[in-house]
This record gives C-alpha cells, structure tokens and sequence, in this order.
C-alpha cells in the first residue's frame, strides 16, 4: 500500500532498470535469491476521476477559477464577520454553479468510465496449467501467453510466438493506431513458430530481455532465450516480432503470443498525447473583464468605507441617539474596524461579478454542439457520416479564423487513386481499354491493338507487381465478379494496401496483363498474360521517410538476384546509373504539372558475391541491439544504387467536390489558406491551382531547393523585394521542406514578413512535425491570429492539436486525425458551412451573452451602491436576501440562456451564401473593448434610471399606497427590482432578432414567474425565515397605481434611448450585416435553409426533425423564398457560392 500511494505521488517510479527481463509462462527460476520485477496490470484508464478522488479533485479544479475562488471567499467573509447579507446570499448560487459543474464533468468522466470498463472487460484466452482459461482483459499479466483469434484485437503488446501458419507468420492492421490501412506481416522466431498447440507452448522454457515502454510505435528492442534440452538459443527480436495492443489480426485464423506490455505501458497508451487545454478568445476576453469589474468592485468598496468615515467625522453622525455603540465597539481598534467595513462593502456589491456567467456559458457550449451533430448540411450520405464535436468549447472560435493551415492528399482530394500514364525506358504510356498504349497511339494505329508486352514493359510491370506493401484478402471469393479482368480472364482478387498509390499501381498492372496473385511463404507469385511465375522474397527493405523510397530483393524463376526499388523521383534518380534518366525525369514533371502524383521504379542485378556481402551485412544490421536502425540505414544505402531505370509512374487523386468554391469562399471571408503537404513541388503546385488555391493571373513566387543559409536568406531578400515593387497583384508562395527549415532557424521574422504579404502559401515535402511549426510561428507572431487545421491522416496530428482549432477529416488513412481533432467533418466543403454559419452564429451569441451578463450585473448592484448615500453608508441592503439570491439565478437567467441556443442574426443561408459577413465578426469585433465599453455605460445608466427614477417619483414622502400609507424601505427596493427585472428581461428581448416559442416562453415567462413568485413570498408568513420584513410588501405596492404608472414609465425611459441609438446606427452607419438584415427583411426567408425543404429521398430522422423545427416556430415551408435580387449589388460578387448549400433551389 505505501508502495502504491509513493508510486502515485511520482517519488517511486516503478521501474529502475534500463531493461525488464520476462518469464515466458511466468516460470521464474526456482534457485538463487530472485526477485521478481514489478509490472503495471493491464487495466486502460483514459478516465480523471475516481469515486475517492471525485469531490476533492473536482472542487480544487473549480476554485482554480477566479469568479469562483473570489466567491468562496465572499461566503466565508460572510461566515466571519458582521455583514450585511445573509451568507446564502453568496453561498446558494455558489453552490449551485459548483454542483450543475460538477455534474456535467461527473456524467462526462462516468462515459469514459464505462469505455474503459468495456475494453477492460473483454473476454480474452490465455494460457495456464496446461488448458485455455477464458478471462478479462484487466487480468492479463506480463509473461502470461496470450491467444488471439481472426479479426480481434490485441489486449496487449505482444511477442509473437506462433501462429496458424508454418513459418510463423501472421498479418495484422494498425489503422487505429497510426491510420495505416495496410496489411502488416509479422513473424514469430523459427524456436517458437514450430509450437502451434497449447501442450506444446505449455513447456517452452525461455526468457524475454527487452527494453522499458516507450511511445515509438515503431522501435522495439530485445531478444528471447529458448532453452532447448541442454542448449540455449538466443534469437534478437524487434518490430518486426512486437504485436501492438489495439491493432487487429487479419487473414490469419490464429496467434499465440506473450505479454511484454500492459496496460498503461503499451505503445498505444504511451501515445495518448494528452491534448492541451485550449482556450478561445473569449474566454480570454471574459477574464479581462471580470478583472475589470474586480477594480470597479474594489474602488466601489474603497469608497464606501472612506465616505462612511468621512461622515462619521461628525460627532451626531457617528453615535447618533437611535444606534448608540456598545463598550466592545468603542473600545474596538479603527484598523479592524476598518478593514470590517471594507470587507462588508465588498460583501454587499459582490454581485456585480456574475458568478452564474460561467456555468451559463458551459451549459451554452455544451448543448450548442448538438446542433452541428444535427445539421442535414454536414451529414454525408454516401458514407452515412454525420459531423462530430469533440470539444465544445472551441464553439465561437470557429467564428474567428483567420489563417486556415490544410493537407492536400484526402483532405482536398479524394485519396482515390487512379492510374493514368507511366513512362517506360523513355516512352510514355496510356491505358486504353485494359491495355498499354504507347503516346499518341490509337486503336487503329497499326502497332495500337497489340496483345503482348515488349521486355521491358513487361519487366517494368513486373517490378511494380513485386515491389510494394500490397495484401490479398484471402476470403475474395472466386467468380465471374471479380472486380479486374486481365486480357478477358475475370480477376476475383481484392488488394489491400497502406498506399493507394500502391493499389492503383497493382490494379493498373493486373488490367493490363501481369497480375500479383498473392504470397506462399516467402514466395510471391505473378501472373505474367495467363503464365504463372513464382519470384522467392529474400529481402524487404521496408519504406522510411528519411530515403523516400522502399526495396524488395528477389530470386527469379531462373535463380537470378534481383533488387526492384520505387520512390520519390529525387531518391530514385541520383542512384540511377543507366536506362532513360533524363527523358524519365522530363515525363516526371509533365505528370507533375498534370498534377499526378509520381513514383520511379528501377532495379538491380546482384552477382552471387555481392548477394552474399548483402545478407551478411542485412543479417549484422538486423540482430544489432545497440543503433539497429543507423547500421540499417547505412546497409541499405550500400545495396540501393548503381540503380537501371526502369520508368516513373502518374497516378491521379481527384479533387474533392465543391473544394474550389470553399477556398473562393474562405478567402472572401478574409481567411488566407495555407496548404502543407508531402507531395513534390510540380504536384502540389499543380492542384493548387486546380483547386483555386492559386489563381492563373497569380504571381507565383518561389523558394526551393536552398541548402544553405546564405542562399535562402538571399533569395528571401529578393521575394520580399518583389512583393514591395509589385503591391498591385495578388502573390502565391511555394515552400519546400528543407527550405523551409532553413529560412525558420536563421531567418523566421523575414520569412514571416514575405508569407504575410501573400494571399495563398503552399508548403510542399513537407515532414508532420515541420506542418505543426509552421502552425505555431503563425500562432505565436505577434498579430496572434487564430488558426485552424485540417487533415485526414495520422500525419496531421501534429498540426491539428497545434493550431486553435483543429478540424478532422473522416477520410480514408484510418482516424487518428479524427480522435485528435476538436471537430470531424467528412468532406471539406463542409468547412464553409462550419465557419460561415455555426462559426459566426456561436460568436455572435456567446459575445452577447458575456457582455449581457456583466450588463445586467451592473444594472443589479448599483443601485446598492447609490442607496448607500442616502442611509450614511450603514451598508443597509436595497433588495431583500431572497431577491438577491435569486436574481441571477431564475429571474434572468433562462431568457440569455435560450437567445444562446437559438438566436440567427442572419439567416444561414444568406451566411454561407455571403462569406464578405465573416469579416464583420472577425479580430473578436464583438468582445473588443468598444463594445464591452458600451454595454458597462448602459448598464450604470440604467441603474441611475432605475434608482433615481424610482425616488423622484416614489421615494419623497409619497403616501400612495391604498391604505395612505408611505412607502418604506423595503417597498422602495422592491420597486427598483422590479423596474430591473423587467427592463433587463426587455433589453434581451431587444437584442434578440429570431423568435421561437421557446424565445417567448422564457422572456415573458421569466417576468411572470417573477411577479407570481414575489405575490407567492410576500403573501405567507415563513416560519423558517428569522425576519419577515418583505410580509405583504409586494402585494401593497401593486395596489398603488401610481407605482404602475412608475414601473412603466422607467422601463420606457430606459429603453427609448436605446432603441434611438439602435434605429440611427443602423441608418447612418450600417455594418454589412445590418444592411443584409435590411435586405433580408424584405425578401421573404422565413426558413431554415435545408432544414424544411427536402429531397424526395429523405432520410428516416427527417420528419421527426421537421416536427421539432415546426414545434419550435423555426420553420413555414408555405413561406420559404430563396430568390436572390439580381440588380442587389450586395449579392453580386459572389453568386457562384450560393452551390455551397447541398438543396437546390427547385427543390423548394
């Protein structure tokens, strides 16, 4: 136990050594002193909280937060001393924002509870005494042999031992882990792979040395000891062997192996990176202001406390005869005393910091994000995906941005690859109608409708068939379905790979007549027009960002070694000693300006002596236990050049649907767009000007291929030079990787300056990590603008989690894009609709919210403070406990909370259609100082009106009530809560532009649960109440008419004045959007777009969704009128955005 709680306090980490050593079966040796070492248990805890640590956690996390914490100290000052409000006062809404939190977190936490609990519970089968036991996951221990069937998932990491097949082999998937969709082949050591039964694995006596957990998927070092009679075999072990929990076994029927990691050691546990805590710009603005009102609070109390000694500078004022002090109190120290009255007055206005603001502003993000799960808009049909929100309180950021930082490959393409050209020995080549067809050759040409492939097309595609990561599902069921024909023979074979540019290529290959028909061993087999070869694979040397390219060594039919290597044409080429390399790299940059993505292929012929030279410096490399991958690194260079080229490849990735007309879009709205991505520089300038990311009458400037810092820095110099000379046009920049890196370590503000000053950036080769630097010297320059990422694979990670906003795409390349991202979408088109409609709606509504807020808090509290002149600073309260309690709490709270939920300013359809409105909302124009200013001032002028409009027309010795009596003190109060409460419900009213009926409901009803509950609290003696001075006071007051006819005429007054200013801002100096609500106003939208009309196919939630936007008054289908004026000027830039929306107009 004391082991334990030092292990969570960090001062005993649970391992010492730089290695554990595992018992296989967990048979420790039986002599010497051997202490066994311990290990984590295999339970996943992705949750925060326990049902011990809940309460003490949760709270400190809560009064971390200023409102809160200055809260807490109220209610206990109030415990303390002498104060003029009850400590419920304080205490009531305090523990009511504590607990909705704590609630909301605590149903938050118990969901991933119950995940974990789920994955901890699996049933899985291990091996003990002999026998399979069936147990859960939770209790597999380190050394315990694991069995795995055919499509489950691994619990742990895994040592290989054996599996279904001879050689020990198996296939598994990793997409979960690293979104590599690709079969992966794993093989067992020749000791262990022969123990296919429980029996046998029951008696394998060995021992596991491996290195302590690390996060790098993909290193693993170690070596196992098998003990055979009276010999000790010891066989290195590396990735190759390592089975990682959360991958899948596939085309293998089952595997044993033996728990290495567990639980929150594993590889997959070690990669959760925990994602920082963002924070949007409004919630940075909130704290400004709450430290603003923290001063205003502090020069109010400070002032009361003086004023109340300067009066009691006057001997009839200090002791008057009605309040004579007691000995205690005159006796008493003035600092204490002091610092009492300080204390009491900071009590008394403490409500002008809303404390209720932010559970109000959680509960509004929270509910919020339903409705981007709910919009038909974002909802793709063909892969039934609808949009996901991670984060919620990220909501209004999305209404922010303003540099948008995308991945090209899946996130504005398709990742469809199709194969469309290929150079062979210097020749182009087209595929017609299942054939190879050289350039300019027909059908009719003589030479056009040939049935055999020359040498070295047939080679060519030989290599292509051989040297790849390529799969078979083996359970393709055989047929005249199958999916290619190969010269009129049906192909039933299904291919699986970790590239499509790989599938493409092998599909295109089996088209045209030479098929890979899959893998025997460690044989693979091509079918080359109908006759069958079998090539035995000697050698992988698997793919790696660092050489950009991957080998295979293979034995020919004949017995020739032979090495066939593809990659990237700046890998291939410079190793290539013969074949058509000049003509080659020409055809490359055709395909490149075509925007095809490109691959070289080219081979080798090794001599039986340097084979021999390659496996045995391969086997050294590969058995290293110390810079394994450095000597393979070297091993590798050394066998991959003196290259023939063979020929490059062009495979296509269409562009994604709508992704022109989004990046039109965004650039109106202000948003520059940034493109960062692998492919080569010809490629990806390619598709940026296909995709409208940059404009043919753009000058595109360059800065590539620099090795030194000398030359980047000068040729920066020149760019920035260019730009000055040319202001007039619009300029595109084009950035490579090692570029890139150059100008950001010597010469990052001049290359700042360059990138700001051009309307589109596109970064080409670019690594993962160098896409998240490129997010964080934009984050961090000293505008601070918001950003946003988006991307579809593993490789964008980075990139997402940096940015502000990071957005995934669920695409093809597995989703670790999407569980790292704030919001997942399934097609970029859908970013439109997310920033221009939910971006601007979620901002326009939490900007009014917080300003309201601190508006109403102030009208609320000021009154306090004025009254204090008029009883010698007594620090009397104006408003009974009840009402002060209550005010934030249910008088006013619901009818903000709701215009949150539901307020549209604009129609969406106008929003998405007219991106110009983005800029409106931009740089935070809602939540700057300006409006935060004018929202303070009207709320202290409301006040004033409330306060002093009450006393002029009540407060002076005014015998108006029915039974003649005069108005007292409480009366009076009640007065000028009652003027607030219903101005302050009305200024929300004001504001607020779309009316549900449950906008009406709570605005109106809000003013009548006040009067009914004040007729209620008045009109009962309470026995519980240890005063009873608001007895029938309410019900008086509305006796009077005159106190009607006050009511009335304050709320008037203090409403007139902003309707005035409302009416000739609007007139005089209208915002874009002003003037589209003008328009709108006339032109007959009365509907949410996409949300009444509908296609003939409707989907099963449609009608149910229909009845809710009828219910909720957001809908008249009868009404709906989506004809633009085409002589209205505002609309004319931009009509070609108006196909953003999915319905058609003739729909409607």
């Amino acid at each position: 136990m004391l082991r334990w709680v030092r292990q969570q306090l960090g001062f005993d980490p649970p391992h010492q050594s730089d290695t554990r050593t595992i018992y296989i079966a967990n048979r420790f040796p039986q002599h010497g002193h051997y202490v066994p070492q311990k290990f984590a248990d295999n339970r996943i805890i992705s949750s925060k909280y326990t049902v011990w640590n809940f309460v003490p956690k949760n709270l400190f996390e809560q009064f971390r937060r200023v409102a809160n914490f200055y809260f807490l100290i109220i209610f206990l000052v109030q415990l303390m001393i002498d104060t003029p409000t009850s400590p419920i006062t304080s205490g009531l809404p305090l523990f009511f924002v504590i607990t909705v939190t704590a609630i909301k977190q605590g149903y938050e936490d118990w969901l991933r509870h119950k995940a974990d609990n789920e994955v901890n519970g699996a049933p899985v089968y291990v091996v003990r005494s002999g026998g399979l036991v069936k147990t859960r996951s939770k209790n597999i221990r380190v050394g315990d042999i694991v069995r795995v069937a055919k499509d489950e998932t691994f619990p742990v990491d895994l040592v290989l031992l054996s599996s279904d097949r001879v050689d020990g082999s198996c296939h598994v998937t990793t997409a979960s882990l690293d979104g590599e969709t690709n079969l992966k082949t794993h093989v067992a050591v020749p000791e262990t792979a022969v123990l296919q039964s429980v029996a046998n694995l029951d008696k394998l006596v060995a021992v596991i040395e491996c290195q302590q957990p690390e996060a790098d998927l993909y290193r693993f070092v170690g070596r196992i000891t098998v003990s055979q009679q009276t010999e000790e075999i010891v066989r290195p072990l590396g990735p190759e062997s390592l089975l990682l929990r959360g991958a899948r076994l596939k085309n293998t029927k089952e595997i044993f192996g033996v728990a290495v990691y567990t639980g929150m050691e594993t590889k997959m546990a070690l990669n959760y990176k925990s994602k920082s805590q963002k924070r949007s710009a409004v919630e940075k603005s909130m704290n400004s202001f709450l430290i603003i009102y923290l001063i205003i609070l502090l020069f109010e109390a400070i002032l009361s406390t003086i004023l109340k000694y300067a009066w009691q500078a006057e001997e009839k004022w200090d002791e008057p005869w009605y309040n004579e002090k007691t000995e205690h109190e005159r006796n008493s120290s003035k600092i204490l005393r002091f610092i009492s009255d300080f204390l009491a007055f900071l009590v008394l206005y403490n409500f002008i910091i809303p404390i209720s603001l932010y559970v109000t502003v959680e509960m509004q993000k929270f509910l919020g994000s339903f409705f981007i799960g709910w919009d038909l808009d974002l909802y793709h049909e063909e892969t039934n995906q609808r949009a996901q929100v991670n984060t919620s309180d990220l909501n209004e950021e999305l209404g922010q941005v303003e540099y948008v930082f995308t991945d090209k490959t899946g996130t504005l393409t398709e990742n469809e690859m199709q194969f469309r050209e290929c150079s062979i020995n210097g020749i182009k080549y087209q595929e017609v109608n299942g054939k190879l067809t050289p350039e300019g050759f027909t059908e009719d040409s003589p030479d056009g409708n040939r049935h055999s492939l020359m040498k070295e097309e047939e080679l060519f595609l030989k290599a292509v068939c051989l040297c790849h990561t390529v799969q078979i599902n083996a359970d393709q069921t055989d047929g005249a379905d199958g999916p290619w024909h190969a010269n009129g023979i049906a192909s039933p074979l299904e291919y699986y790979a970790s590239s499509p540019d790989e599938k493409a290529l092998v599909e295109a290959a089996s088209r045209v007549g030479v098929v890979f028909t899959g893998t025997s061993g460690d044989s693979m087999e091509v079918k080359s027009l109908g006759k069958s070869e079998r090539y035995k694979l000697l050698h992988v040397l698997e793919f790696d960002p660092n050489r950009r390219r991957m080998s295979v060594i293979v034995e020919s039919p004949s017995g020739e070694k032979l090495l066939f290597t593809k990659g990237a044409e700046s890998s291939i080429l410079p190793r290539s000693k013969s074949g058509e390399i000049d003509k080659t790299r020409i055809h490359v940059d055709e395909f490149a300006l075509k925007g095809l993505r490109t691959l070289c292929v080219a081979y080798r012929r090794f001599t039986p002596e340097e084979y021999q030279e390659i496996g045995k410096r391969l086997h050294e490399a590969r058995t290293a236990l110390q810079q394994r991958e450095e000597r393979l690194a070297d091993v590798f260079n050394f066998i991959e050049r003196d290259l023939e080229l063979l020929g490059a490849t062009g495979v296509e990735d269409k562009l994604q649907e709508k992704v022109q007309e989004t990046i039109e879009a965004l650039r109106l709205a202000g948003i520059k767009v940034w493109v960062l991505t692998g492919d080569k520089h010809e490629t990806a300038v390619s598709v940026s000007l296909s995709c409208g990311h940059f404009h043919r009458t753009m000058n595109i400037l360059e800065l590539v291929q620099h090795k030194s810092d000398s030359t980047c820095a000068e040729q920066l110099r020149q760019l920035a030079k260019r730009i000055k000379e040319d202001h007039v046009i619009q300029h595109g920049l084009v950035v490579d990787g090692t570029s890139l890196s150059l100008a950001l370590r010597e010469h990052e503000k001049l290359f700042m300056e360059v990138c700001k000053n051009c309307s589109a950036v596109l970064c080409c080769r670019m690594a993962p990590l160098q896409k998240a630097k490129v997010v964080r010297l934009l984050k961090t320059s000293p505008e601070k603008p918001i950003t946003l990422a988006i991307g579809d694979g593993a490789n964008d990670v980075s990139m997402i989690q940096e940015a502000h906003v990071g957005i995934g795409i669920m695409g093809k390349e597995g989703r670790q894009a999407v569980r790292n991202s704030d919001y997942a979408i399934a097609r970029f088109k859908f970013l439109s609709k997310l920033l221009f409609v939910h971006g601007h709606l979620y901002y326009i509504r939490i900007a009014t919210l917080v300003q309201y807020f601190f508006y109403k808090n102030v009208c609320f509290i000021t009154p306090q403070f004025l009254y204090q002149f008029f009883c010698l600073f007594s620090q009397q309260t104006l408003y009974d406990s009840v009402y002060l309690t209550l005010y934030n709490i249910c008088f006013t709270s619901l009818p903000v909370l709701i215009y949150s939920l539901f307020e549209q300013h604009v129609h969406p359809h106008v929003l998405q259609s007219k991106p110009v409105l983005y800029r409106d909302i931009s740089k935070n124009a809602h939540l700057g100082f300006k409006p935060f200013l004018y929202w303070t001032i009207l709320g202290f002028f409301h006040a004033f009106v409330f306060f002093y409009g009450s006393y002029l027309l009540m407060g002076e010795d005014t015998s108006l009530l029915g039974n003649g009596q005069m108005f007292g003190n409480w009366t009076f109060g009640t007065l000028v809560f009652t003027v607030m409460v219903i101005t302050v419900t009305m200024k929300m009213a004001l504001e607020t532009h779309f009316w549900t009926w449950i906008n009406h409901f709570v605005t109106w009803g809000s003013i009548v649960f006040y009067f009914i509950f004040s007729l209620f609290y008045g009109g009962i003696i309470w026995p519980f109440l240890h005063t009873q001075d608001m007895y029938f006071v309410f019900v008086q007051l509305l006796s009077s008419g005159s106190a009607w006819f006050a009511i009335i005429l304050i709320v008037v007054a203090c409403l007139f004045l902003d309707v005035v200013k409302k009416v000739l801002y609007r007139h005089l100096q209208p915002t874009s959007t002003e003037k589209v609500q003008l328009t709108e106003a006339g032109s007959g939208i009365n509907c949410l777009d996409s949300m009444c009309c509908f296609s003939d196919g409707e989907t099963a939630c449609t009608s149910v969704r229909r009845m809710l936007e009828r219910l909720m008054g957001r809908c008249s289908p009868t009404r709906v009128n989506r004809s633009w004026s085409s002589s209205d000027p505002f609309y004319a830039n931009d009509r070609s955005i108006l196909t953003l929306s999915t319905m058609d107009s003739p729909t409607c």
